[in-house]
């Protein structure tokens, strides 16, 4: 059966579907011999030949789901041209070649997954889909009650409004205050860029859940497979009618203990 050709490569655990669009584009992608640059070009991937830069790709893989606990300075990427650490060196040890599904900043920490199966790492990071995350955020300074409901309220950027849910005070102390929260959308480092914007700094953060996933059990470098529950669980979250179709006779949970780094 014919598919576009960005979900055959995502499908094959090259690379997320928005990256495959890019290797495209750049004319890195033949089929049987010829180069496509355009999208929307579809194939068949048991009976074309596809290759990415003179290598054939195939779509025979274990599809592997994982959860990692990523340490501060380290990058959400599959390479940096600065040569710092990135995510994807904490995960060596796993058969086959995953990427992570959204980002999280070089100077946070937290929950990470990272998948080489390129519709669930959609269904995860799509803004439609909704997928709650949840943070610890120390910040500068101590709110007042005339802040702390101004954030609730929501806070205006220039790339739209920074409007925290069940947002609480954990501790405070003279110079700094801890918080709880939980986000539904992914712009990029909007939760510094809201509390900067509100007077406050942060100077730690910490995702402590995505879904029904948390990192219990997890020390910083450490990751695990989730198991096939918690793909259905995460799956059903995402509110996709198709979900539960993901689960096939490829997925393998392969060890759920916490592997280290």
């Amino acid at each position: 059966m014919k598919e576009r050709l960005q979900k055959i490569i995502s499908a094959a655990g090259i690379d997320s579907r928005r990256h495959a669009e890019k290797l495209i584009t750049a004319g890195r992608v033949s089929v049987n011999g010829e180069v496509v640059r355009e999208m929307g070009v579809k194939a068949d991937p048991q009976k074309d030949v596809i290759r990415i830069d003179g290598n054939t790709i195939s779509v025979e893989k274990t599809n592997y789901y994982i959860a990692l606990h990523k340490p501060a300075e380290y990058i959400t990427a599959m390479s940096d041209p600065q040569n710092r650490p990135t995510v994807v060196d904490l995960v060596r040890d796993v058969p086959e070649r995953v990427y992570p599904i959204g980002r999280l900043d070089y100077d946070s920490a937290g929950l990470l997954l990272l998948t080489n199966d390129g519709d669930f790492a959609q269904k995860m990071q799509h803004p439609r889909f909704q997928m709650p995350k949840t943070y610890r955020a120390k910040i500068s300074g101590r709110l007042s009650s005339e802040e702390f409901k101004q954030i609730t309220k929501g806070v205006s950027l220039p790339d739209g409004v920074f409007k925290p849910e069940n947002l609480k005070i954990e501790k405070t102390n003279d110079k700094s205050c801890w918080l709880s929260l939980t986000l539904r959308e992914g712009k990029n480092r909007i939760i510094r860029r809201g509390f900067e914007a509100a007077g406050h700094p942060v100077t730690r953060l910490v995702r402590e859940s995505i879904g029904n996933i948390t990192l219990k059990g997890l020390r910083e470098g450490e990751w695990r497979s989730l198991t096939g529950q918690e793909i259905r669980q995460l799956l059903d979250e995402s509110q996709s009618k198709k979900g539960k179709n993901i689960l096939d006779n490829q997925l393998k949970i392969n060890n759920s203990r916490p592997r280290a780094r």
